[in-house]
């Protein structure tokens, strides 16, 4: 995967897939994804997609970021707040330190400049849903019913 900030307070990985997949497999493999983290690290990562409903001290896992008609920040988009966030590419080994408000249109074009483009290569790793369908199929999960 790609992480990067979301230009407000989250993290956002992305993995191309093959173009094979419809619509409501994408979101079902999506839900199979999060709730096997959320089964292999049940003291750390909530699926509640309630916020009034989860801990907070919980990362959550939020597989609804492929609903239809949803859109997300694309990398280096602006987001419109008075600080100007970006959503930013960012490595896996700054992900415990990084702060999404250190990236601003005032910073991001200077780490650009020192390190690229962090996702170039994203096109060149294309992955498949076989796993995650069958995980979604073993566990009965459609996401449109909230399971």
């Amino acid at each position: 995967g790609w992480p990067k900030t979301s230009g407000g307070k989250g993290l956002h990985i992305y993995v191309r897939i093959k173009p094979e997949w419809g619509f409501q497999d994408v979101r079902r493999a999506a839900l199979a994804f999060a709730h096997e983290v959320e089964r292999r690290a049940p003291d750390d990562v909530t699926t509640t997609w309630w916020r009034k409903d989860r801990d907070p001290k919980l990362l959550f896992v939020d597989y609804n970021q492929n609903a239809r008609d949803h859109t997300i920040a694309s990398a280096y988009s602006v987001r419109g707040n008075p600080e100007g966030t970006v959503s930013t590419p960012i490595r896996w080994d700054e992900i415990n330190d990084v702060d999404p408000r250190d990236f601003t249109i005032a910073t991001v074009p200077a780490r650009f400049a020192e390190l690229g483009d962090l996702h170039a290569g994203i096109d060149d790793h294309v992955y498949t849903l076989d796993t995650l369908v069958e995980w979604a199929d073993r566990d009965g999960l459609d996401p449109d019913e909230g399971k």
